[in-house]
């Protein structure tokens, strides 16, 4: 691109006119929110849209189809500093977001479950008598109003929101099916990102063994990336929010399960999606990062700030938006396309980026437009930026996205007066509840008991310890959040041991470990409950030697590579694991000191932990990422685990010794 040092691509917001807004607003709801949304950036801004209708060129590989293209973007309110955002605790982001939503739209309801389960679900729905398919959706919060926004009749049944930037844990997926599904069962809409796919997936499973009815669509509409490369595949951006219209409106119609599926898979991979960027994001409490430089623009980066494909000066819209539209249509991505804004870009220059495009989808590229859409659907906190998503659609599709629905983020009007104030709702038990007698502290510890509680204080302080360290690493690949994620798990285990570990029962305490690092969420809470409870499941009940204890300990492993599709090399957690549980096993099989072997085994984790620096990943959002970028900079998650792995093998030698 040839750089153009005086155009400005976005120029900073205006003040907006803040008076008060009168009910009888075409389109009040959203007008309420816009006033809000000088306080939140996770409230909407005024959606419009525009249909036009024409017919695709006959130079399609088919020309005797019919297709019709959807467009929309995506915006939302500029903060008036970066870095600075009119809340409370950060903490309650979510929560309080939730809260206010519920209050402002009378269809809403959300579980009583705060603030571990944050599910947002229609007020009118009883599983008991609902008798239509629920489409269920969710992920990290943050994309605003995706996804709880997008609740209502003819769209979601339920959304399932996670922190910010962090997958919803199981308990909360496992909740808002519960609370919408009837006898027709329900459809999940996943993103597709390792955390949603794990969370989502192992909550199916779970449901299924229940007796619900539960299918699951990952969504995939990433255009910006060469084709995908190991296991993760192309990222789920804001051409899900159109596949939410169409498996709704399927279900409102009342077709099957199996049908609904079927519309919102068949939507699922015709459609296509690119962001542009002019910042990244600033999450709540954490400092602004400065990796855009001025006059910089930043292509292909994902929903959650990572970085993208290239970085450029600033260009006019004509040239960005004709350098996206040929990205999506490339043959490459077998793509036609649709459009996002980000967060922080306003809906002038929204207006202004869907015009030029209308026009160059039509005369440049001889492609019909149907529908557009122009407003807030995916956003990323504060960022400044937008993205295309474009849809081939034909008469079914554009029937599905024609109908009728009271979803409040969708770009139409909202009916209904204001409620007075809502309780939550109860949180719906397990269907499979069973007598559970709770676990405690035992008012005496056994040898092996103190060496545990030693091992586990140990382990749970060194990843307090390091994570603010943490956190920098991850921000080389995106949110910045793996320290605080971690830190809420290990904080969570110190207080549960003071009083509710058996600790002389190693097993037990294993499975009880899992239920306290449920509170951390996000991808390394799911991976950390599998890895306890494999580890569990193959000591219960046996005598437990060291071998045994090796055993379990590469059982946990198997887990984690089972179901996070990752294994040796891809750069993640198990290269650190995998050599500790190798020496592990060596060391016990020659018939070195057990103690010693644990040891051992730490300084082989903390080795594989060093040695990420030097590879490329092939899982989880670090895989997006450019090598250069990760270069020199270890995999966070394996560093975590040599940290908390070499601690705990310290605090046993070191009680041994002392004993």
């Amino acid at each position: 691109m040839q750089a153009n040092s005086n155009m400005s691509f976005y120029p900073n917001n205006h003040p907006r006119d803040t008076s008060k807004v009168l009910r009888s607003n075409p389109i009040p709801t959203f007008s309420r929110l816009k006033k809000r949304s000088e306080v939140s950036p996770c409230f909407l801004v005024r959606v419009a849209s525009a249909v036009t209708r024409s017919r695709l060129a006959s130079s399609q590989p088919d020309p005797s189809s019919l297709f019709f293209e959807v467009l929309s973007f995506v915006s939302s309110t500029n903060m008036a500093s970066q870095g600075k955002k009119l809340i409370n605790d950060p903490d309650d982001v979510v929560t309080e977001f939730i809260e206010g939503l519920v209050e402002t739209y009378p269809n809403l309801q959300y579980l009583d479950g705060f603030p571990e389960v944050k599910v947002v679900v229609r007020a009118d729905v009883s599983p008991a008598t609902y008798d239509k398919v629920a489409v269920i959706s969710g992920g990290g919060s943050g994309h605003e109003p995706a996804h709880a926004g997008f609740v209502g009749e003819g769209m979601l049944t339920a959304a399932i929101c996670g922190d910010v930037f962090a997958s919803p844990p199981v308990d909360a997926v496992l909740a808002g099916i519960r609370a919408v599904t009837g006898p027709m069962g329900c459809l999940l809409i996943v993103k597709n990102y390792t955390g949603d796919r794990l969370n989502f997936g192992l909550a199916t499973e779970l449901a299924k063994s229940e007796g619900y009815m539960v299918e699951m669509v990952i969504v995939g509409d990433d255009c910006a990336l060469p084709p995908p490369r190991g296991i993760v595949g192309r990222r789920g951006l804001a051409g899900t929010i159109l596949v939410h219209k169409v498996a709704g409106a399927a279900a409102t119609a009342g077709l099957s399960l199996k049908d609904v599926a079927a519309e919102a898979k068949r939507a699922s991979e015709m459609v296509g999606t690119m962001g542009v960027a002019l910042s990244v994001c600033t999450l709540p409490g954490q400092a602004t990062s400065n990796r855009l430089g001025p006059g910089k623009m930043e292509l292909g980066l994902g929903i959650h700030g990572e970085p993208g494909v290239a970085v450029a000066d600033i260009q006019p819209v004509d040239i960005v938006i004709s350098h996206v539209l040929t990205k999506i249509l490339s043959p490459e991505s077998n793509y036609v396309p649709i459009s996002r804004g980000s967060g922080a870009t306003p809906i002038s220059e929204l207006m202004i980026a869907s015009g030029k495009t209308i026009t160059k989808l039509q005369l440049e590229h001889g492609l019909a437009v149907d529908r557009v859409y122009v407003g807030s659907f995916m956003t990323s906190l504060d960022m400044a930026g937008f993205s295309i998503t474009i849809m081939k659609a034909d008469q079914s599709i554009l029937q599905r996205l024609d109908a009728a629905t009271r979803a409040p983020a969708w770009p139409v009007g909202v009916d209904g007066n204001r409620p007075t104030p809502k309780f939550p709702v109860p949180m719906p038990p397990s269907s499979l509840k069973a007598m559970n007698v709770s676990s405690s502290r035992p008012q005496e510890l056994s040898k092996q008991g103190l060496l545990l509680e030693a091992a586990i204080e140990a382990a749970a302080k060194a990843v307090i310890d390091i994570k603010d360290q943490l956190n920098e690493w991850d921000g080389e690949a995106g949110d910045a959040d793996c320290g605080s994620t971690l830190f809420k798990g290990a904080t969570a285990i110190l207080e549960d041991l003071k009083n509710h570990y058996p600790l002389n029962d190693a097993a037990e305490t294993l499975n009880e470990v899992g239920t306290s690092i449920r509170v951390m969420g996000g991808t390394s809470g799911i991976i950390y409950n599998i890895f306890s409870k494999a580890v569990y499941a193959k000591l219960k009940g046996s005598a437990i030697s060291p071998n045994q204890w090796a055993e379990a300990f590469e059982a946990g492993i198997n887990a984690i590579s089972k179901y996070g599709g990752a294994s040796a090399g891809y750069r993640t957690m198990l290269d650190a694991l995998i050599p500790a549980s190798r020496v592990l096993h060596e060391k016990l099989d020659a018939g070195v000191d057990p103690v010693t072997a644990f040891v051992l085994s730490s300084e082989a984790a903390l080795a594989g932990a060093e040695s990420t620096k030097e590879m490329q990943a092939q899982a989880g959002r670090a895989s997006y990422i450019s090598e250069a970028n990760l270069r020199s900079v270890p995999d966070p998650g394996a560093m975590a685990v040599a940290s908390w792995y070499r601690a705990a093998a310290l605090a046993v030698k070191d009680k041994m010794s002392a004993s």
